[in-house]
Formats: structure tokens, sequence, C-alpha cells
């Protein structure tokens, strides 16, 4: 894998590299990446991997090559919404009316965010980063009380404590370093909206790239409702002399009519009230940021700035959502009690602006343990922007100039250590119902218990969604009193996942964010339930609007989009039971369409090649024995 990744970076060629769990992906593409001659960028999608990075990986690297005379600095760089701003903490905040308040918020949420800012004060005394990772524990709320986004940011230049500020030393770091580490979405800010947020690089290193598309979809997307309008309006009334604040008032109250009487869901066209409405808060925020005055004095810069760039957003977003083209997905989410509805765009799909805005103009590598779906590169390396037809041959030179048009682009599979045929089994029920739309049904549930008891806990449940997760988890605390069994939404993850690994005969089930976030080696996990093929929803309005695009463009939708994710999240899920060279375990798919239906085969060779079975009680047997002390 470094050699490829040395290639790769030498003849300015693309690269998919898939690496399983173990080995060692991270230092085989950090050697050629400080070896290159030019600034290279390494961006994961997880804090824990950017950790892993940065507090073990690189340091040990750089400890290894002293005295070569390599650049070895690095930096960490990310948004600005995870450094403490002093401004904000010596300062205040503006308003609704754009007025600093240093008020600190009352009870329980008050002690902490006194903690907070005592370390912030002490991380700028002695030099720290006043990075979020190390504050002392909070929640979001807690921290957005210290914090700033890069919209309410002053800038160094006006900021009084830009000198002092945390981002700023962050940037002024990357800028001397040779190799920069940060996320997908700071990427994604930075080569494809075009939005300055890393010194200039030659090339990039894209870790977890199975996340990348939606990591850069998640950054071009906008939301906006009437109170976003209206707390634009407010903050404005002070700067705006004229009647344009109390327009853009108006233009929110129309907005909102607008959307009670508009339906959830997508929009194939926009309604016609939807639509005036939308150029009304579009016409009366341009109008409003006229109407600011040209300068402003020093001691109102942050609650002018931040008021100015409130009606900015709001203007880009209206003007975005009003214009509605085929480029863009338009849709309404159905409000609650506490969340009201709220308008989101994105766009229909990111591999041309990634084709057109990163690929062309740096060297990539791509890499993850789940690349090749359906046993080929051509699907995830067709979502990230290049063309089958572009790839090139390992054994030879490239017979393809790279210029805007070509982008040769090379995939490798490094393998795993792991022997899959021997240390897992993957057991597909094909004996069960296909699962229908209300949940897990009475054979499903008994098949759930059964295999739990068998394991004697040990038992890792990936559901499609939380109902079916909370009904397994009722029905298995009811059934198996002796197990500890936990669902998601008991307590925080991490308090989970410890109490997970702490008790061997503990059940954990869940839902998204354990399929991909859920690292637990041993015996802790020796049976990975899924529920069903996690196709995306029917009524999903962005999955549903690239699968028709692609029908319309010729090509085969479902496989395309849908079969594409499902394919990617099961890859994902299985990877969760083995995770070392001793892990023993059976992955249990309840959904017999894997087996039967005609997609089945590309799902299949997107799995690691465990020993297949649909037979109960072989999987049954096996789990016994796992568990059995003798063992």
């Amino acid at each position: 894998m470094a050699e490829a990744v040395g290639r790769a970076l030498a003849e300015e060629e693309h690269l998919l590299v898939q690496a399983g769990t173990g080995t060692g992906k991270s230092l085989a593409y950090l050697v050629p990446s400080l070896l290159h001659d030019q600034r290279v960028v390494v961006a994961t999608a997880t804090l824990a991997l950017q950790h892993q990075l940065v507090e073990r990986d690189i340091p040990r690297l750089v400890e290894a090559v002293k005295g070569r005379g390599l650049d070895t600095s690095f930096a960490v760089l990310k948004g600005r919404s995870n450094y403490a701003c002093l401004h904000r903490i010596r300062e205040g905040v503006p308003d609704d009316q754009g007025m600093l308040q240093m008020d600190v918020p009352m009870g329980d949420m008050a002690t902490k965010v006194l903690e907070l800012r005592a370390w912030a004060e002490k991380q700028a005394e002695d030099e720290g980063t006043g990075e979020r990772d190390f504050a002392p524990r909070h929640n979001d709320r807690e921290w957005r009380q210290v914090s700033v986004t890069h919209r309410d940011c002053l800038g160094a230049a006006k900021c009084p404590f830009g000198q002092e500020c945390f981002a700023e030393r962050a940037r002024e770091k990357a800028q001397r370093s040779h190799l920069i580490v940060t996320n997908h979405s700071l990427l994604a800010i930075d080569a494809i909206e075009g939005i300055p947020m890393i010194p200039d690089y030659d090339a990039v290193v894209i870790d977890e790239a199975h996340e990348l598309v939606a990591r850069v979809t998640q950054a071009a997307t906008d939301e906006l409702n009437s109170f976003d309008v209206e707390r634009a309006a407010r903050r404005s009334r002070r700067y705006v002399e004229g009647d344009e604040a109390e327009d853009l008032a108006d233009a929110a109250d129309a907005l909102r009519v607008a959307m009670i009487d508009a339906s959830p869901g997508r929009f194939e066209a926009l309604p016609v009230d939807l639509h005036d409405a939308l150029v009304l808060v579009r016409d009366a925020a341009r109008s409003t940021l006229s109407a600011y005055p040209k300068k402003q004095g020093d001691d109102a810069d942050a609650g002018f700035q931040q008021a100015k760039g409130t009606v900015q957003d709001v203007f880009q977003i209206a003007e975005r959502m009003a214009a509605n083209t085929e480029h863009d997905v338009l849709w309404m989410s159905e409000g609650g009690d506490r969340a009201p509805s709220r308008l989101h765009v994105a766009p229909l799909q990111v591999w041309g602006p990634m084709r057109d805005k990163l690929l062309t103009e740096k060297t990539v590598v791509f890499t993850s343990a789940t690349l090749r779906l359906g046993g080929e590169f051509d699907s995830v390396a067709g979502s990230l922007g290049l063309k089958p037809g572009e790839r090139v041959s390992a054994s030879s030179t490239s017979d393809l100039e790279r210029t805007e048009d070509v982008l040769p682009w090379l995939g490798v599979d490094v393998g795993s250590p792991f022997d899959y045929g021997k240390q897992g089994i993957l057991y597909v029920a094909r004996h069960l119902p296909p699962p229908g739309r209300d949940g897990l049904g009475p054979a499903q549930l008994d098949e759930i218990v059964e295999l739990v008891d068998a394991a004697d806990g040990r038992a890792l449940g990936l559901f499609s969604s939380r109902r079916a997760a909370e009904a397994a988890a009722e029905v298995v605390r009811e059934r198996l009193p002796h197990l500890t069994t936990l669902a998601q939404g008991d307590a925080q993850l991490p308090e989970l996942a410890a109490q997970f690994v702490n008790d061997p005969h503990t059940v954990l089930f869940g839902t998204l964010s354990l399929w991909q976030g859920l690292d637990v080696p041993g015996d802790t996990c020796q049976l990975v339930l899924i529920d069903r093929i996690p196709f995306p929803r029917p009524d999903d309005p962005l999955m549903s609007a690239r699968q028709r695009a692609a029908d319309k463009a010729g090509g085969n939708g479902f496989m395309q989009v849908a079969a594409t994710h499902a394919a990617l999240l099961l890859a994902q899920g299985a990877g969760r039971l083995i995770r070392t060279t001793t892990d023993r375990g059976v992955v249990a798919v309840l959904d017999p369409r894997l087996a039967t239906a005609r997609y089945g085969r590309f799902l299949m060779a997107s799995l690691p090649p465990m020993w297949p079975t649909s037979d109960p009680s072989t999987v049954r047997q096996a789990l016994k024995r796992l568990s059995s002390p003798s063992r």
C-alpha cells in the first residue's frame, strides 16, 4: 500500500485502496506523505481516527525517521466551532437585538459554562490549543456558549483577541507544516465550496473514504425556516434605519404561512405560495443587506458583523431554494413540538463538483476498509467523480494522459490480516419471512432470542430503526432476564460501549451510529445481528431523487443508489465482528432477500469472505461452543 501511495503521489494519479482493519493503513499512507516533497492533507471522517493519527501514529513515525533530514512538521486543523472563542468568553455574544450579553445561563449549565470559560483562559495563558476535544466534560449546548461558527467569527483583523485566537493559531501552525490532518467537512468547504480553510497543498489522502460522499453532501446542504428569517430581522433592527428589517419580518410571516400550507416531503416543483414566499424572503434580505451602513464603530463590530452575516445567510439560502434548479433537491421535514418544520436543499449529486474542483486540481488517495462493492471499485469510484474507463493497471505505467477530461486512477485491494473463512460465519436466515413495513415480526424476534441465548450475550444488534432496536431489546429483556440488555438511548454511546466491553454477558442494540462507530475486539462481541438489508427509506427525499436521476440517465437507479448504499452499510456492519486475528463469531442477517433476491449476489460480494450458511442449528451450535468457558 505504501508503494502504491508513493507511486500515486509521484505520478499524479488518483488511487483507491481497500485496506482492512489491522493492515496498518495509516502508516502506509503517512510514510509516503512525509516523503512527498510538497504539503499533503490527510482528511478523516471521525474524531477517533484523527486522535489516533495525531496522538499515536504520526508522533511514532516522526520519532522513527528522526535525523534523516525530512520535514516532519504536522498540524491539526478543524472548523472554528471546535475551538473555544476568547471574544465570546470575554465580550459576550449578541442577543437577538444585537446587544452583547455576558449573562451565564442559570442552573447546572451555568457551573459547566463557567468551568469551560476558566479552562479556555488557562489554555490561552499556557498557549494551549483550546480544542473542544481536550475541554472538561460537557454537552453540545454548553459548548455553544463558549464557541462560534465560522459565520459568526469576526476574523483576526477585527477581533481584539485575534493574536490569541486558538483557531488562528491552528491555521498559522498549519501554514508552517508539511502534513495537515483535518476532516472531510473542512476539506469539502475548502476544495468544493471554494471557501479557503486550508493552506495550499499538493495532494490529499482521504481516510474513511466510504463516508466522503455523505460528508460532502452534508457540507453543501442548507436549511431554512421562518424562525431563521425572524431572527435575522430582529438582529437587523439595531443597525438598519429604514423599514427594510420590518419588511424582512413580514417575509418571515409569509414563509411561515406558506410552510403550514405545504405538505412535508420532497418538492418536484415548488408550490406557488412557497415559491413566492421564498422570493419575498430573498428580496427582503437583499434590501436589508443594502440598508446596512457601510462602516460601523469598533465597539459594535461583533454585533454588527454577526447580524449582517445572519441576513447574508438567509439571502443566499432563500435564493438557492427559490431557484430550485435541477442540480438541487428541495424538501420540507415534518415538524414536531420541539423541532419545527424546516426547508432543506441539498445537491442532487456531488461527484461532478468533486471531479471538477478536487480531482482535477489535486492528487487524491482514497482509502477505507470498504471500497470494493460487489467485488469492484467502480461503484465507489463513480460516486467520487472517477470514471471506469479511466482506470489504469498497476503493472504498467499509465497510457492515459492526465488532463481536465481524463483523470487516471488505480484501484488496489491490499487484503486483510484476518482469515475470514475460519474466523467468521455469515448466517443468512433464509427460512424467515421477508421483513415487513411494520417492523420486526414474531419470527424475527424468536430468531433474535435464540441466537442471543446461544451466544450467552456477547451480541451487537444493528437495526434499521430505533423502534426495531427497542422492540428487540424489550423482548430479549423479558425472555433472557439473566443477560444485561442495553438499547441505544439508555445512556450516551461511550457509556454503553464501555459497559458492553466490560461485561461479556451483555447485549447492545442500536442503529446507524453503531453500524460504523463501534470498535469492540475480543470475546465481547461474538454475534453481530442485522435485522434487514439497510436500503434507504423509500421516502428519503435525497436518495429517491438520486435514484430517479440515475434511471433518467439510462442507468439502474436501484443498483447505483439503493443497493450501493445498502452494500456499504452491510459491509460496515459486518466489519464490527472481526477486529483482531483472534476474534471469532457470527454475522447473522435476518433478511432472506440476501440469499434469494437477484441483487443479493452484489451485496454478498461486498462483505468479508466469511463461511456462509443458512442452517440455524449449525449457527447456534457454533455460538454455544464460542461462549463455552472450556473452548
